[in-house]
């Protein structure tokens, strides 16, 4: 099978990733990088490939299978169009868009255009969640109830120095990391009609917040908390607990998600399950059935990669389509207006939403 030919759009900390997942890749080869920066020399003759300054410089002169757009979060929109416009699947990563205004322009462009988008929420190519999804939809937990979830996690002061924006408004967890729980969260309990939250900067004191806590509403009735906060000495984070990132220290007694339904429970990621004998025999009286479900574990961002490459060679339709990250950014911004207003917010149906 022919290797597919991908370029890479933006050579910073994510795209040099990408780059290295590509050339470490049977399916596909690195064809080109696409950034106007002074660092990107380097990386490109690193890498032998050639270097564009656009995208349009690259259409006009090379025309690769895919591209994978790893630019800053304001050029993700003109980009995509640009890649549609020229009849090129691309990879947006996350977030799709920075407005929602802007994630609407790109949805309505999309929809009707034939080219494929796959948006870089790597986490749903997750094993862990896939199977997590498999036991919840197989019935085996009984109907839904709710969820309980965590994301606390403790960034240390030199990543504010480095980013002193991050000390302001927009800045804090709720923009920068619950939108990759919002996905998750929507793969397993379905789409959120409504959200609450309460926000505290009582540790750190910045202007930003700190800590939320969070309610959540499911289309499907069940109910959900979520815990955020990056000033937390916990290990109950995705990162921490999935062992799918080697950078980040991780610990197999923890958990950052419990599902339940009216016959048992999952815990994720250490897929733990409790589930009653029979409908006759639910009580907290009864003692449960318990077991761990073996799961094979990989990295998320190897298996977008060969996802993308499928969708690229048109045998799969994106998992994560555009309308999905303009949902999980839709319920992110909700859960921010929520905290600053102390209202619940409605987030409409999914039905509804165009």
């Amino acid at each position: 099978m022919r290797q597919l030919q991908l370029a890479v759009a933006g050579a910073g900390l994510i795209g040099r990733r990408h780059i290295e997942l590509i050339q470490d890749s049977d399916r596909c080869r690195l064809a080109a990088i696409v950034d106007p920066g002074p660092g990107a020399a380097e990386v490109a003759e690193t890498a032998h490939v050639p270097l564009y300054r656009s995208l349009g410089e690259l259409f006009e002169k090379h025309r690769p299978d895919g591209v994978v757009l790893a630019t800053p979060n304001q050029l993700h929109v003109d980009q995509a169009l640009e890649c549609i416009a020229a009849r090129v699947p691309a990879l947006i990563e996350k977030p799709v868009a920075h407005t929602l205004n802007e994630g609407e322009r790109l949805l309505a462009a999309s929809r009707n255009a034939g080219v494929p988008l796959l948006v870089g929420h790597h986490r749903a190519h997750s094993p862990v969640l896939a199977k997590a999804r498999e036991i919840i939809q197989q019935g085996q937990l009984g109907k839904l109830v709710g969820v309980m979830g965590s994301a606390v996690f403790y960034k240390p002061d030199d990543y504010f120095d480095a980013a002193p924006w991050r000390r302001q408004a927009g800045g804090g967890p709720i923009l920068i990391n619950m939108v990759h729980e919002i996905g998750n969260l929507r793969s397993l309990c379905g789409e959120i009609v409504a959200v609450q939250a309460l926000s505290s900067n009582a540790t750190r004191g910045f202007p930003v917040e700190d800590t939320v806590a969070i309610n959540l509403r499911f289309e499907n009735g069940a109910l959900g908390t979520f815990l955020l906060s990056d000033t937390a000495g916990s290990a109950r984070s995705w990162e921490q607990t999935s062992r799918e990132n080697s950078s980040y220290p991780s610990y197999d007694d923890e958990d950052c998600y419990v599902i339940a339904g009216d016959m048992g429970s999952l815990s994720v990621p250490t897929m733990r399950v409790k589930r009653y004998a029979s409908m006759q025999d639910r009580s907290w009286w009864k003692p449960f059935e318990t077991g761990v479900v073996e799961i094979d574990r990989a990295d998320p961002l190897k298996r977008q990669l060969a996802h993308f490459c499928d969708v690229v060679a048109g045998i799969a339709q994106p998992l994560v389509t555009v309308y999905d990250g303009l949902q999980n950014l839709r319920i992110t911004e909700a859960i921010a207006n929520a905290a600053r207003t102390g209202t619940v917010v409605d987030t409409g149906r999914a039905s509804a939403i165009v």
